[in-house]
């Protein structure tokens, strides 16, 4: 809705919306920016507690993506007029505990009376200007990196059915709570020309934003996929979100699968991705040493394709 309104020419906007990037980028001077980005949601597990921790990681996430520091936060807050406000401390508790683990200080926030709880922040960051990371500078030739497994969209549903395994809470949590500080850290040094986090949208949709902002076609091997434990039994029972039928009513257009390529794997290439790892397109000589480098940090990363030449198909899935 954004890109139907009219551009405000700001020579100091370094990352607008106009490619759908994972957070804003504003020059304040020669040797500094400020990172942007704002991201809340309704409660995707039982716990008070855990659910701010995710809804706090995930909101640090775009940061990360963007190369950046996160600083100061605001909290944004709807909830029940006559519900329990000590839900309420809970989900700010466990949202303050990954803002320390951060370094992010949380400077304030605003609150509404809403039928349904929903929590997030809006974020602020810093980045030098000429180092930060967009969906947009994949090269042919780069190795495509992912740094945390697939799943918790369908698991989140298998949680709402109460039909997900205690294994398979524990695991998707604890992936969902997960700070990306450590990937990015450990990626940066690295010759990275592209990164992004897969959320919402799904690795396929976000994968697509990467393409078309870089103007690269990928290639992305399914048996490389990090899978949490789970997934494609939720998938194989039906746990289905509504976002990931979305998802894929959008971007698969775009995706030409292999012969072999299984239902199933198909399917969660487009789950929506709660505080998802970061997809990052890197140099193809120093693939294995960053993989190497984010296995030690306990990530599962894996390399899970490359960047091609600009051709159609943009997504190849073999």
């Amino acid at each position: 809705m954004l890109g139907k309104l009219a551009r405000q020419n700001d020579p100091n906007v370094l990352v607008g919306f106009d490619k759908a990037d994972d957070a804003g980028v504003y020059q304040l001077t020669p040797e500094l920016a400020l990172v942007q980005t704002v991201d809340f949601f309704t409660p995707i597990v039982d716990d008070p507690y855990t659910f701010g921790q995710i809804a706090a990681t995930n909101a640090l996430s775009d940061i990360y993506a963007m190369g950046g520091r996160p600083l100061s936060a605001l909290a944004l807050v709807c909830f029940p007029e006559k519900a329990d406000t000590g839900i309420l401390e809970q989900i700010l508790a466990g949202g303050l505990s990954k803002m320390m683990e951060a370094g992010c200080t949380i400077i304030g926030g605003h609150s509404i009376r809403d039928p349904e709880i929903k929590f997030g922040y809006a974020v602020t960051g810093t980045v030098h200007p000429r180092r930060v990371l967009t969906n947009g500078g994949a090269k042919p030739g780069d190795a495509l990196l992912l740094t945390k497994p697939l799943g918790t969209g369908v698991i989140s549903t298998a949680i709402k059915r109460g039909k997900a395994a205690p294994e398979w809470i524990e695991a998707a949590t604890r992936s969902m709570t997960t700070l990306n500080r450590s990937a990015a850290e450990v990626a940066l040094p690295h010759a990275v020309h592209g990164m992004t986090d897969v959320t919402g949208f799904g690795l396929i949709g976000h994968a697509r934003e990467l393409a078309l902002a870089s103007n690269v076609a990928l290639a992305i091997r399914v048996s490389e996929l990090p899978l949490l434990s789970g997934a494609l039994e939720c998938v194989r029972a039906g746990m289905i979100p509504g976002g990931l039928k979305a998802n894929r009513d959008f971007a698969e257009c775009v995706v030409e699968y292999a012969t072999a390529v299984p239902e199933e794997l198909r399917t969660i290439l487009f789950d929506p991705q709660t505080a998802g790892g970061l997809l990052i397109a890197v140099a193809a000589a120093e693939a294995d040493e960053l993989v190497a480098q984010l296995r030690e940090c306990q990530l599962d990363a894996r390399c899970i394709g490359e960047v091609l030449p600009a051709r159609k198909p943009l997504i190849s899935v073999v």
